[in-house]
């Protein structure tokens, strides 16, 4: 990596030389920020997540079940014979060694987790490298340097930092894609003639807009409940009274039965 830096900045001076009727243009991305502002990188990390915690799953269970054999094996080592204990000892060292290569197949150099990252990232990598390529040209870029990468970069003025440039970018292209009417079409060429502090600004406005919008929502689900929990007291009150004037008119009701039924006992 230090080879790399000291080659880096031969070549600046180099290019400062004779380039010395102009100021070098520097810029540099933030590739780990980019990616996590991608949605769709995002959803294939969760996908990929998922993928790794069952791989994981899968090696805890099969040592478990080693685990198992080890302590069954010391348990009855007494009452086996040599030729046993050999066939079980081999057995868990066959278990053993398919979960190395089970390890290495998963987690290994050229394992699937490498492989599937590498899936993941290529494509996210390549708008980034056609929108860096687009802005670099546009706004006159001599280098574009990435942020997160093994070159180490002791001080970078926000200034020079395009990663916003090129989410904003990424999205822009994304949404060509989506377009399904001339709706979208007109709604996305007025996007597209937006700068960056103008998007930023709008998304402000949107977010600050979903909060308040958010808020009435819960304010009005709040007064809802109070006016069901209000009406369901209300409710619960009638029918107790209701059931308490049944429940006097019913014993009403069996006394003057009872009453009858002792008269007409006393004439019988």
């Amino acid at each position: 990596m230090r080879n790399y830096v000291i080659t880096l900045c031969i070549s600046l001076l180099s290019f400062g030389t004779t380039e010395a009727q102009r100021s070098i243009r520097l810029g540099y991305v933030d590739m780990n920020y980019i990616l996590e502002n991608v949605p769709e990188y995002k959803e294939a990390q969760a996908q990929l997540d998922n993928k790794v915690a069952g791989w994981k799953n899968e090696i805890e269970k099969r040592n478990k079940e080693i685990d198992q054999m080890r302590k069954t094996l010391e348990n009855e080592r007494v009452l086996l014979t040599q030729e046993l204990i050999k066939e079980r000892e081999d057995e868990i060292r066959f278990m053993q060694n398919e979960i190395l290569d089970y390890q290495q197949k998963r987690f290994g150099p050229e394992g699937d987790l490498i492989k599937q990252r590498s899936v993941l990232v290529e494509p996210i990598q390549d708008q980034v490298f056609n929108a860096v390529q687009e802005i670099a040209k546009a706004r006159q870029y001599d280098f574009v340097l990435d942020k997160s990468s093994e070159l180490v970069m002791l001080y970078a003025d926000k200034r020079h930092d395009i990663s916003d440039q090129i989410l904003l970018s990424i999205k822009r292209s994304s949404k060509r894609n989506q377009i399904n009417s001339r709706a979208d079409k007109q709604e996305l060429e007025e996007t597209e003639a937006l700068t960056l502090d103008q998007v930023e600004e709008r998304e402000e406005r949107e977010a600050e807009a979903n909060a308040k919008q958010t808020e009435r929502e819960r304010l009005i689900a709040e007064r809802k409940a109070t006016r069901d929990s209000i009406q369901a007291a209300k409710k619960a009150a009638f029918e107790a009274r209701r059931q308490k004037l049944l429940d006097e008119r019913q014993r009403r009701r069996d006394s003057i039965l009872e009453a009858r039924q002792k008269i007409k006992d006393s004439i019988n």
